[in-house]
């Protein structure tokens, strides 16, 4: 392990199975989208990739506002996007169109007809298995990456947004078709505007429950898995269906049902936050014998604004060096406290464990060792001190390190240096 970059373990660096997988993601969205070439204009396809590409930062801003405590990591997330906005666009949208041509003539049943069936029985069971299988394939192998709930809602945010990009593009290209302007502009209220969320809060049916039976073993996960993506149809069909069948009194009521969906995902959320800061306030207090953890540290893990208060601080006294590596502290001390959950659970076993715990713990002192030293007292009149990163308040002597010369104290020796608390094992409890 001493040989090895201790931010291995952040797990936060492309892998050839990754690069491959953007690779097939991107050339399915790009065959997705020629689809749209060819069924329209091409002036009209690119105002309507400008229009569906438009809100996507915004959007995917606000979900990876929700993600600040324990971040996941770049590559996953760019993958459940490409996943969604490729793979599962594509697949959705020919299996569909063949759905829809079955029911017009296995039936006898006129166009309008025939598309209501296939959007309120059809394609919620093809667009969510699409989706949710990119949330089935982390948990067979990106398993130690679905800490919680809030894990699995945010990858299928992911995938979802991803998902609504790609198709807003074929609906914007039918409305400039079939309606002008006046029937692009409607459509962008309804999808892109009124329900830019409709396709994560289906998906994250099933992101919570494939976030549940990563933290459990035994076949009752199933069970689970199964009944989140039953939601998420279920959700999904009630959608099409009344928006299809009853009109706008539908859509208002469905509408209603997506926003009561979305409070109880933001306090799950927010419950989970807890959860976190409480795991971080229970078992980082064991480690302070290393050198690595203080109590002003665990104060600050404990805080959002805690958090971000010690990385400006890092950034201006630092620079991007400090940044990064304040940053790297912080996750690998909130992956520490979420490791000692996993092992309490068994979720993995005693060598895991281990091998995990020292290279968090190596990860901790090599960030350590790079935060800024503390800048020396200015002279009455010569400006403020910056502060120390705890939340709010400082511990005596103004310096938020243990004390000069304890080992943990950037530039000691033994900082880089750390032994395992006594009695701490794979079950602390």
């Amino acid at each position: 392990m001493a040989s090895r970059d201790p931010r291995w373990v952040l797990r936060d660096r492309p892998s050839l199975a990754l690069i491959t997988g953007l690779v097939l993601t991107g050339l399915c969205g790009l065959v997705s989208l020629s689809f749209d070439v060819l069924n329209g204009d091409p002036v009209y396809f690119f105002i309507a990739l400008i229009l569906a590409l438009a809100p996507v930062p915004v959007l995917l801003a606000a979900v990876l506002a929700l993600d600040r405590i324990e971040p996941e990591p770049r590559g996953n997330l760019i993958f459940a996007f490409a996943w969604g906005a490729g793979v599962a666009v594509l697949v959705a949208g020919i299996v569909n169109s063949l759905g829809l041509v079955y029911i017009e003539n296995a039936a006898g049943l006129g166009y309008d007809y025939a598309r209501n069936i296939a959007a309120t029985f059809g394609a919620p069971v093809v667009e969510e298995t699409m989706k949710g299988l990119v949330l089935l394939g982390l948990l067979k192998f990106r398993r130690a990456e679905l800490d919680g709930p809030t894990d699995g809602i945010i990858y299928a945010s992911m995938v979802g947004l991803g998902f609504a990009m790609s198709e807003n593009v074929s609906y914007y290209v039918a409305a400039l078709d079939d309606m002008g302007a006046q029937g692009l502009a409607v459509t962008v209220v309804l999808r892109g505007v009124l329900s830019p969320f409709a396709h994560p809060l289906f998906t994250s049916m099933i992101g919570v429950a494939v976030a549940y039976a990563a933290q459990r073993r035994g076949p009752g996960r199933i069970f689970v898995i199964a009944a989140g993506w039953i939601g998420a149809m279920l959700l999904h069909g009630i959608w099409n269906g009344f928006a299809s069948y009853v009109g706008f009194a539908g859509l208002a009521i469905a509408y209603l049902l997506l926003m009561i969906v979305l409070f109880v995902l933001i306090w799950i959320i927010f419950r989970d936050r807890k959860r976190i800061i409480g795991l971080i306030q229970t078992y980082l207090p064991a480690y302070w014998a290393t050198g690595l953890v203080s109590s002003y540290d665990v104060a600050m893990l404990s805080s959002l604004p805690g958090r971000r208060h010690a990385r400006q601080w890092a950034r201006n006294n630092g620079g991007r060096t400090g940044l990064r590596a304040m940053s790297d502290y912080q996750l690998a001390a909130t992956e520490l406290g979420l490791l000692h959950e996993r092992a309490r659970g068994h979720v993995i076993d005693e060598r895991t464990f281990n091998e995990e715990q020292r290279a968090l713990l190596e990860c901790m002192a090599a960030s350590r060792a790079q935060f800024p030293p503390q800048p020396p007292p200015q002279p009455p009149g010569g400006g403020n001190v910056p502060p120390g990163y705890g939340p709010g308040a400082r511990p005596p002597g103004g310096s938020p390190y243990p004390q000069d010369g304890a080992p943990g104290t950037p530039g000691h020796p033994g900082a880089a240096q750390w032994r395992p608390p006594p009695g701490r094992g794979v079950h602390p409890d």
